[in-house]
């Protein structure tokens, strides 16, 4: 057995607790077809009720995949997707999770990611996101800063937090990413005020060369500004020609010690010692109502996190 097969089985039996008796589904696109059909040959060798369903790439992290494809995601109980682009915040993806489906969204996944991260310590992940999750649901605003200029503050009451599963997807609606190791939410919409700046990875666009320079009122992203990536993410934005897109979407922390800066969104904003806000799409968030057609990530790197009054991580360092 190879490292990736290695890797893939145990996400299969550990991660989503897959059985004889489970029926699997992995969805998958041209570009990720050769880690598409190791999870797929893995899953044969586990359940006789295994499909590999080879879709369209789509254009956008957030667009809807096929009709026929979010038909048969009703019909399974594990479904994995290692597809190039995220399907994670999407109708289809939320239908199955509420049907029952145990779900691993993996989004541009690689096999060097797959076959460091599959194999981390995730009672450890969960443990550590499990403390940021317990003060988030408990708390009533957050605030970040970093040393490049962030500031920014956002309300969080009465919402509740994601990542305590922390790639653990053992029960039936249980979902997330893999590789995984992150907690995050949707603040309470409109709420969102300050500056942030994104200096390693945005969706949409990859490693950050040059900071970009995000200002929010009132939960709207209102101005961006930087070098090349900003003009980038403007027109990934404008061409969507929908103003949801500038909906602040998402506050996450990385908790992840074996993820590291690639480039690719799905590991990044794993990373411990870095945050993520996100552009977009909030209908996978407790509260969330804003129905864009994408979800975008900003990854900012040693961010210092305040917690109502309480500092959770300084310059990167976890304090809890």
């Amino acid at each position: 057995m190879t490292p990736l097969e290695d890797a893939v089985r145990t996400a299969l039996l550990k991660n989503m607790a897959m059985t004889a008796e489970d029926t699997c589904l992995v969805i998958t696109d041209h570009n990720k077809l050769d880690i598409g059909n190791v999870f797929y040959n893995q899953a044969k060798l586990i359940t006789e009720n295994a499909k590999l369903i080879v879709m369209p790439e789509i254009e956008v992290s957030g667009q809807e995949p096929p009709e026929d494809v979010a038909r048969e995601m009703l019909n399974y109980s594990v479904i994995m997707i290692p597809t190039s682009k995220s399907i994670s915040h999407t109708k289809a993806r939320r239908d199955a999770v509420e049907n029952g489906a145990r779900l691993a969204s993996m989004p541009g996944i690689t096999v060097d990611m797959a076959t460091r991260c599959l194999n981390a310590d995730y009672k450890e992940i969960q443990e550590r996101t499990k403390k940021l999750v317990d003060l988030e649901d408990k708390g009533k605003t957050v605030r970040v800063t970093t040393r490049l200029g962030t500031d920014i503050t956002m309300s969080i009451e009465g919402l509740k937090c994601k990542g305590a599963n922390a790639g653990i997807f053992d029960k039936p609606g249980k979902w997330g990413n893999l590789p995984e190791g992150e907690s995050n939410m949707a603040p309470v919409e409109g709420s969102t005020n300050g500056v942030f700046i994104v200096d390693k990875t945005m969706a949409g666009v990859g490693k950050v060369k040059e900071p970009i320079r995000i200002t929010v009122k009132e939960g709207f992203a209102v101005d961006i500004q930087g070098g090349k990536e900003a003009d980038e993410l403007k027109s990934i934005l404008e061409s969507v020609g929908d103003k949801n897109v500038y909906n602040i979407a998402e506050i996450g922390i990385g908790t992840n010690h074996k993820a590291i800066i690639t480039g690719n969104t799905l590991e990044d904003e794993k990373v411990m010692g870095t945050a993520h806000i996100a552009l977009g799409n909030n209908m996978s968030y407790d509260g969330g109502t804003c129905d864009a057609k994408l979800h975008l990530d900003g990854i900012m790197d040693k961010p210092t996190i305040w917690i109502d009054d309480k500092k959770v991580i300084e310059d990167g360092v976890f304090l809890v």
